[in-house]
């Protein structure tokens, strides 16, 4: 396939230079804004480049919206603006221009056929209510914000320290500083409330059940291995995270019907040693978290806890693909940048880090929701083997 496209690039680049000249030719944008036949892409693409440009201020409006819990008052039914308005704490006249900033992000609907206005959810806004993960990261974003003041000092380095690697536990061990406990909590509680729906989307992608004994590297305060447990009751599971991150997760596993069943171990998991063998080790939204090298070593570390015949599988959004490029690619590229390390990578770049590590036959399982998680498998063989 690769061969094919290098054959075809020269016309591709000679069409894409003919037709970048166009549109960026003023003469040429009032002709297809004016011609019948073309208006309707050229209002399209207007749309979308305004949207780029808008962006910021479309996603203050939804901050505002969760912030003021307007989707969970709207998610009760219908309210006219006067009920709105008192439960946001907002005059009528900001309530309602915050109410029609959601309604053209497709958040919110009017309907003012009747005798008074009324206001209620649209799709995305009631799909939002069910999303505590997205509502979690929305409120987490002021760090984000913060962070991407000046993108152009982000990428050049400029940054001495940014907010998010202040928040982020593993960046503050790197640098042999012990995290702060309120850090730890926060981070832990921003991870936890986004990881049942990825949580959902490996469990119906990969049958876990041939497993007896898994352990979960990074595992945070347990949210995961809850649903596996749920779901197989026959699996041994054992979670391994920092110090911090491990007490989090004892006392609140401890406090569901699974506290006998999931063991909590606490480490550093470059350089302590993991407990006894696994058929089944799992690092969920965790590689991207570091560099190649580090990637790698972790991955090594995990091989060699392994069993013959055992797995290990990353899961995490990734790159590359048309349903996660904007998440993968944009999002987590930033925000990683701005963590201060890790990187999102293709399917073909993690599989590339697994054999690196040792691991063989090494592929992807598709999932339902790529924006979500995608998922690479890698195992060793049934025999006892020597690495070098």
């Amino acid at each position: 396939m690769r061969a094919i496209r290098r054959f075809f690039r020269p016309s591709r680049d000679w069409w894409r230079d003919v037709r970048n000249r166009k549109l960026a030719d003023p003469d040429f944008q009032r002709s297809a804004a004016n011609f019948a036949l073309t208006r309707p892409f050229a209002r399209r693409s207007s749309r979308r480049l305004f949207d780029l440009v808008a962006g910021f201020v479309y996603s203050q409006a939804l901050t505002a919206a969760v912030e003021l819990e307007l989707f969970t008052v709207l998610s009760r039914g219908p309210r006219t603006l006067p009920e709105v308005a008192v439960a946001a704490g907002l005059t009528q006249d900001a309530c309602e221009r915050l109410l029609r900033a959601l309604q053209s992000i497709d958040l919110v609907e009017i309907d003012d056929s009747g005798e008074e206005t009324t206001y209620a959810l649209a799709a995305l806004g009631a799909a939002l209510v069910a999303n505590p993960g997205a509502t979690a990261m929305i409120r987490h974003h002021k760090d984000l914000y913060q962070d991407l003041s000046d993108p152009v000092a982000l990428l050049r380095g400029r940054h001495s320290e940014t907010r998010l690697a202040k928040l982020w536990p593993y960046a503050a061990e790197a640098k042999g500083q012990p995290p702060a406990d309120a850090n730890v909590a926060a981070y832990t509680d921003l991870m936890a409330a986004s990881q049942d729906l990825v949580a959902d989307e490996i469990l119906s992608a990969y049958d876990l059940s041939w497993a007896k004994r898994m352990l979960d590297l990074g595992g945070g305060d347990g949210r995961f291995l809850r649903k596996v447990a749920a779901a197989h009751p026959d699996i041994e599971l054992h979670l391994f995270d920092l110090p911090p991150v491990a007490a989090i997760a004892r006392e609140r596993i401890g406090d569901t019907r699974f506290g006998r069943r999931i063991i909590v171990h606490e480490g550093d998991f470059f350089t302590d040693l993991y407990p006894d063998r696994f058929d089944l080790i799992s690092l969920v939204r965790i590689i991207h978290d570091h560099e190649d090298a580090e990637a790698v070593r972790l991955l090594t570390r995990a091989r060699d806890a392994l069993t013959p015949g055992g797995v290990v599988v990353v899961a995490e959004p990734m790159a590359g693909s048309a349903d996660s490029a904007a998440v993968a690619d944009a999002y987590f590229g930033f925000y990683l940048m701005a963590m201060g390390r890790g990187r999102p990578r293709r399917p073909s770049e993690i599989a590339g880090l697994m054999n690196a590590a040792g691991l063989q036959r090494v592929h992807r399982i598709p999932t339902a929701l790529p924006i979500a998680t995608s998922i690479m498998i890698g195992e060793i063989p049934r025999r006892n083997v020597r690495f070098t």
